[in-house]
């Protein structure tokens, strides 16, 4: 796998452990809708993911993402439509979605 690869690899992982992080074990959608701070971390994070994610398929298009061309959109709806972020996408997201990227990127960096 070539470095920058394996780097974007490692920077979508760590954006989703940080995400993980954020929430915590008792993941509640009210109290997420209510920290600013919070949504806006796990904003960042998409961003990161959204744009890791983006060059990793520059660099190699063979790598196989479900949605990844949601979620490279969704990068750019939060940089670019900030005003038009709906908090019960983003946590739909967060539990059904990125759990499915999570074990996504583990097995590529497993077998790069």
């Amino acid at each position: 796998m070539p470095h920058k690869s394996a780097k974007y690899l490692f920077d979508i992982m760590e954006s989703i452990v940080s995400i993980e992080n954020y929430l915590g074990e008792n993941r509640d959608f009210v109290e997420y809708s209510k920290n600013k701070q919070l949504r806006r971390a796990v904003e960042r994070e998409l961003e990161i993911i959204g744009e890791a994610l983006n060059n990793l398929k520059k660099l190699d298009d063979t790598v196989e993402i479900t949605f990844y061309r949601q979620i490279i959109g969704l990068r750019n709806q939060i940089i670019h439509r900030y005003d038009n972020i709906d908090n019960e996408t983003i946590w739909g997201i967060l539990m059904k979605h990125l759990p499915i990227l999570k074990i996504e990127i583990e097995n590529l960096i497993n077998t790069k």
